[in-house]
């Protein structure tokens, strides 16, 4: 089996020593080196972390195949709690969200699909803007990289999972989506990127300019729009769309600094 036929059903049946072998091909063909390979129980199996080093960056090995992304809203069984904040927060506030928080929820999401996507290496860390959204494709494709597709950006923060979150469907008590302390979203994902974890610090663009992944720069926080709306930017399918037409609208022009985006390497 080739690194284009690495799948994730096949990624999650190989053993340490076979993922090992794929990972050192993946690092060959960039010119980089396989920092390490780790197992960890994931979605009631085991996952390979495969991080390679290249230029001085970090980078995850994310298999492609047959991948189901996006959320399906009108299945979503929303616990009590993000019940009680949608109606005593989000709507009592006056902010004119929907009375039913999956019309709400409908607008920001994803639908569920399934898209083919490549095995490719993705950042651990997204980088800073260094301009305007729209140059940014031309100076990652300098240096071998480009932006990822909506779907793979997907694709990689859930690794699978379809719950609201890639750690699950509900967000701990008494812990911000933003800075330090513990909570679900600050480890690394199942594929070892430190993604979706802070609503301010991490609006991704994608290659589409209506999607941009991650958070939503603190929005939901700063606007008082309830505990379930403040933690709903780190959703794995929450594109952000007000958060897209700020950044590539008049307003972020001059903020472009404050979002990123997480450089992909293509492998074949």
């Amino acid at each position: 089996m080739s690194l284009a036929d690495l799948t994730l059903a096949r990624w999650r049946a190989l053993d340490t020593a076979a993922a090992t072998r794929f990972a050192e091909e993946a690092a060959r063909r960039v010119d980089g080196r396989l920092l390490r390979v780790e197992a960890a129980p994931h979605l009631g199996g085991t996952l390979h972390r495969a991080v390679i080093e290249r230029a001085g960056e970090r980078y995850a090995l994310i298999p492609g195949g047959e991948a189901a992304i996006g959320f399906d809203v009108d299945a979503w069984q929303p616990a009590p709690e993000q019940l009680v904040s949608y109606r005593e927060e989000s709507l009592a506030g006056g902010f004119g969200f929907d009375e039913d928080p999956r019309v709400h929820l409908a607008q920001v999401m994803t639908p569920p699909r399934t898209a083919a996507l490549p095995a490719v290496l993705m950042a651990v860390e997204p980088r800073e803007l260094p301009e305007l959204p729209a140059l940014v494709p031309a100076l990652l494709a300098e240096q071998g990289l480009r932006v990822p597709e909506p779907d793979e950006w997907e694709h990689a923060c859930g690794a699978g999972a379809g719950t609201l979150f890639r750690w699950g469907d509900g967000f701990p008590a008494g812990v911000a989506p933003y800075g330090a302390g513990d909570g679900p979203h600050r480890p690394p994902n199942a594929f070892g990127l430190h993604i979706a974890f802070d609503v301010y610090d991490t609006a991704e663009m994608t290659s589409d300019p209506g999607s941009v992944y991650g958070g939503d720069g603190g929005e939901a926080v700063c606007g008082g729009y309830g505990t379930l709306l403040e933690w709903l930017p780190l959703a794995t399918a929450n594109r952000n769309p007000s958060t897209a037409e700020f950044l590539y609208g008049p307003e972020g022009e001059g903020m472009f600094e404050d979002f990123g985006v997480r450089p992909v390497i293509d492998l074949d």
